[in-house]
């Protein structure tokens, strides 16, 4: 079955050309430069990631990717003309799992979206293999991909599934901030980097942890996080 990716932006040369060059490999697109058609298409079709424009007529991007994340864990890749931190840490506050900006390389457009794919795939793939970590009323299940807490199901994306993961599986040491976004991303961690600190905090909600005294996924000032044994 074939990937299906939802394009939106209004320009509708950008949309134009990104839809290109998926299709040129092989995934089936869907382009749209209205939000209200997009968010129709949403809720009547199954899609494997998204590309959203944020400034958007009517409905601008960081809505569409707030209502995405009330109901889909799919991958939503921001596409923007802003390049304000500001801009950045909102779109991944509100859920979003990485953020290009315009201009950009339609390969290394591609290159973005087929990581991000890559990573979805790895969190909804299981094997006979059980690796389940179960403490202090956090279960974690790295085989099925699935989290409770005080038996409620998270509904968690694969990159705040993983940062989990990753802090549950040393849970009693501290992990560096560099280490996490490393062993997460896979790419090269820079001092300004503010994406490791926005996925903790929105993890943290889901959790329900309380912003002072978080019971699980605690904050070493100037190193990075941890979480207790």
């Amino acid at each position: 079955m074939q990937t299906k990716i939802l394009v939106l932006d209004d320009e509708k040369e950008i949309a134009d050309l990104v839809t290109l060059y998926l299709r040129n490999e092989g995934y089936s697109v869907h382009e749209f430069y209205d939000s209200e058609d997009a968010l129709h298409f949403l809720r009547h079709n199954e899609v494997d990631l998204a590309l959203l424009d944020v400034m958007m007529p009517k409905i601008d991007g960081f809505e569409i990717c707030r209502q995405i994340r009330e109901n889909y864990t799919f991958p939503v890749i921001m596409l923007t003309a802003k390049i304000e931190d500001v801009d950045k840490i909102q779109g991944l506050s509100l859920g979003a799992d990485d953020y290009i900006t315009k201009p950009f390389n339609p390969l290394e457009l591609v290159a973005r979206v087929k990581a991000q794919l890559r990573r979805y795939k790895k969190y909804n793939q299981t094997n006979d293999n059980v690796n389940v970590i179960d403490f202090k009323g956090l279960i974690i299940d790295n085989d099925s991909h699935s989290c409770t807490l005080y038996d409620k199901q998270l509904n968690l994306t694969p990159i705040e599934f993983s940062i989990l993961w990753y802090l549950c599986k040393n849970r009693g040491r501290v992990v560096p901030s560099e280490e996490l976004f490393e062993a997460v991303w896979k790419e090269k961690y820079f001092d300004s980097n503010n994406t490791v600190m926005v996925h903790i905090r929105r993890l943290r909600e889901k959790m329900m942890e309380p912003p002072k005294n978080p019971r699980f996924i605690k904050t070493v000032w100037g190193v990075g996080y941890k979480i207790e044994e």
